[in-house]
């Protein structure tokens, strides 16, 4: 009985400030939404590839990286100077994907460099192969983890367009072919499949220090 009643007692406590927290992060998130609303109007920026409102649009990009919270990276991919829409929305996918397998390959390194000097373990030089071979294959396994969110297009006044592309990454699910990449990397590499549990740690971890 003692412990339900302090059970009750920590949660009168705590409620009111995950409440209060609710309420900021709601008030940050609709200053964010007002933002960006205004960021593309004045960039000349419209809403592509959808029949939903820019407000809809950007509302429900918003709610999907609250509702992911830490689990949520963005990812953009960008592509210019193209007039078939099509290839340049193919374009922007394609850069979204080298923009997440560049960025993950250079965390890894950032991870094997510091902690691994740390312990006094020089790679250097010998783990090139394996950086080089995990952000081609992230690249590739990637991309059926990335959600595609919303899409915006502008004409550069000269017959072309440019074009963003809004991608919301789940790390958790992404782990997994982060993991795929990481395995087939190895392969290339001795010293990868020399310190494979130390680099499948950083790999699982994904951009949780970032």
């Amino acid at each position: 009985m003692r412990k339900i009643v302090m059970f009750l007692l920590a949660l009168c406590l705590v409620a009111p400030v995950m409440e209060a927290q609710n309420k900021a992060l709601e008030k940050e998130l609709k200053k964010e939404y007002k933002d960006r609303k205004k960021e593309l109007k004045k960039g000349g920026w419209e809403i592509f590839g959808t029949s939903r409102s820019a407000d809809v649009t950007l509302l429900k990009h918003f709610d999907k990286l609250n509702t992911l919270g830490d689990d949520a990276k963005e990812v953009v991919g960008i592509a210019s100077k193209f007039k078939s829409k099509n290839v340049g929305k193919q374009m922007a996918i394609n850069n979204a994907c080298l923009t997440y397998a560049q960025s993950s390959g250079s965390y890894i390194k950032g991870r094997v460099m510091s902690d691994m000097a740390g312990d006094g373990v020089d790679v250097e030089g010998e783990m090139d192969n394996f950086y080089a071979a995990y952000e081609r294959l992230v690249e590739k396994e990637i991309r059926g983890e990335m959600d595609e969110s919303y899409s915006i297009i502008r004409e550069n006044g000269d017959g072309t367009f440019e074009m963003q592309t809004y991608f919301i990454v789940n790390e958790s699910a992404a782990s997994k072919a982060r993991i795929r990449a990481m395995e087939e990397a190895a392969k290339e590499s001795a010293a990868a499949q020399k310190y494979a549990t130390q680099i499948s740690e950083f790999v699982k971890e994904g951009f949780e220090t970032e």
